[in-house]
């Protein structure tokens, strides 16, 4: 039935409207069975996760549970939380004034059942709306029982005049305070173990404990809590107990496919209106933006049990429109389109979010985003051109003989960073043997695209080593990767 909430302010209206109350679980299960019914989509935004985590978070729901949601770093862990508030009721009447957000029809607080005891109908009410409940905590070392359950306030017993055996003398923690919505615990292995315990009664028996006093409350909660695998073996575990309590642990992971990854970033990427329409990004930038997550996931350097979040791909995106935005603005360009030597503009949004092993810290961030690059060039290369294999025999025919000839017999290649989008294409197209790999290997490539995958082309010859790239103080030299060496002897 719905209400207008607009035209009830006092109990007895509410009860002449015919409202009835129910569970915040309730509200969440028939919520979701409407959509479900309906067909609609129920987790807008959420990507990847369609035949995975999120049929089980439905389930998890119709079955009124509490929630942990375990998973690395970056898999969208909190997002679901958050968009759970859409399941929501728009708006729920309250006893207006209470801490606890107490239903009219079933009040919990001794502040609310007085109130009612006292004014009867005309208790006012007021009415809270769905993105107003949702709380969210982050669980640190530092984080108290008094921060979650409460405390007594001795500056409220003094203004009031009350003895310490008075219960009107507590001061409400966040989770109390969260009652009739969504509360998230983050990163819950972190909180440590005695403040886990509680947690206990909460879930279970619904009482809350707090300096000597055993409060009744039945608080109405729908707790989501957030962990990371990692978690259980480094800095702390979840106790067995509280596991125990919470009705469903569903797995989150990272996009399985590219196209699911690039969609992601190019929904979270915070792009300037100007940039995205000055920049053009072809299609195989962008693959080879997410190829490089692939790589760092599969990496011997990089610790798999610490993730590679998706977060590294959504700045680096940022970082490869903003370096070709600086290089536009330099050469005085209105518009201009990706290159590949601007994705050395994306190594600190790298660097700065994977962990590396031993090995890694051995080599160094910045060369173990050096080679991740190059690996996600190695791995594209086969999708665009003829594989190269490790081993060849030395008379084979190549398709790639007469370009390395070119290298051979020419000073090679200097590409500049700065240089406008007319000399960048015009020193390419120095190459006629460029041109004649694209027109048998690629011949339906969009016009655009043309000038990228040929500056990839000879980027992946360096990868599977066929030519040779050094870098100086402005730019990239591709050379023959032997020539130097012989023209030397």
């Amino acid at each position: 039935m719905k209400i207008d909430f607009k035209k009830i302010s006092t109990l007895g209206e509410l009860k002449a409207a015919g409202y009835q109350s129910r569970s915040i679980k309730d509200e969440l299960r028939w919520n979701l069975r409407d959509k479900i019914s309906k067909g609609e989509e129920t987790f807008h935004g959420i990507w990847g996760y369609e035949e995975s985590v999120i049929p089980e978070l439905e389930r998890a729901i119709l079955s009124r549970h509490n929630i942990n949601l375990l998973g690395l770093r970056g898999q969208a862990k909190t997002r679901l939380a958050r968009l759970m508030v859409n399941l929501l009721d728009e708006w729920i009447p309250f006893v207006e004034g209470s801490e606890i957000n107490d239903d009219p029809l079933k009040p919990l607080s001794r502040f609310s059942r007085e109130l009612i005891k006292e004014k009867g109908d005309k208790t006012p009410v007021s009415w809270l709306h769905r993105d107003d409940r949702f709380y969210e905590k982050l669980a640190t070392p530092d984080v108290t029982v008094a921060d979650l359950i409460g405390d007594v306030d001795p500056i409220k017993a003094a203004n009031m005049k009350l003895s310490y055996a008075d219960d009107r003398v507590i001061h409400f923690g966040m989770i109390p305070r969260s009652n009739r919505c969504i509360f998230v615990i983050n990163e819950l292995p972190d909180l440590q173990s005695r403040i886990q315990v509680s947690l206990f009664n909460i879930l279970q028996e619904g009482d809350i404990q707090i300096r000597g006093f055993k409060l009744r409350l039945p608080l109405d909660i729908q707790f989501v809590f957030t962990a990371n695998p990692e978690d259980y073996t480094n800095r702390g575990s979840i106790v067995t107990p509280l596991k125990d309590r919470i009705g469903s642990q569903i797995l989150t992971h990272y996009p399985e496919e590219i196209k699911i990854a690039r969609r992601i970033t190019e929904q979270e990427a915070q792009l300037d209106e100007r940039q995205a329409k000055s920049i053009y990004v072809p299609d195989l930038a962008k693959d080879l933006l997410e190829q490089i997550s692939f790589e760092a996931r599969q990496s011997e350097y990089v610790d798999s049990k610490s993730g590679v979040s998706a977060r590294t791909s959504i700045t680096a995106f940022e970082n490869l429109l903003s370096t070709a935005e600086r290089r536009a603005l330099i050469s005085g360009e209105d518009k201009t389109q990706v290159r590949l030597s601007d994705f050395m503009g994306v190594i600190p949004a790298i660097t700065g979010k994977i962990e590396l092993v031993y090995e890694g810290e051995q080599e160094g961030a910045d060369t173990v985003a050096l080679i991740l690059f190059e690996d996600a060039i190695k791995t594209l290369f086969s999708d665009y051109f003829p594989k190269i294999e490790k081993l060849e025999h030395k008379d084979a025919e190549s398709p790639y003989d007469n370009l390395i000839n070119w290298f051979f017999e020419s000073e090679g290649l200097d590409l500049m960073d700065n240089l406008t989008d007319n000399e960048y294409e015009a020193t390419l197209n120095s190459i006629p043997e460029l041109n004649t790999l694209i027109e048998r290997h690629q011949p339906d490539i969009p016009k655009e695209d043309t000038f990228f995958l040929k500056e990839f082309l000879l980027w992946g010859l360096v990868a599977n080593k066929k030519l040779s790239k050094r870098r100086f103080q402005k730019g990239y030299q591709f050379k023959d990767l032997y020539g130097s060496f012989i023209s030397k002897l």
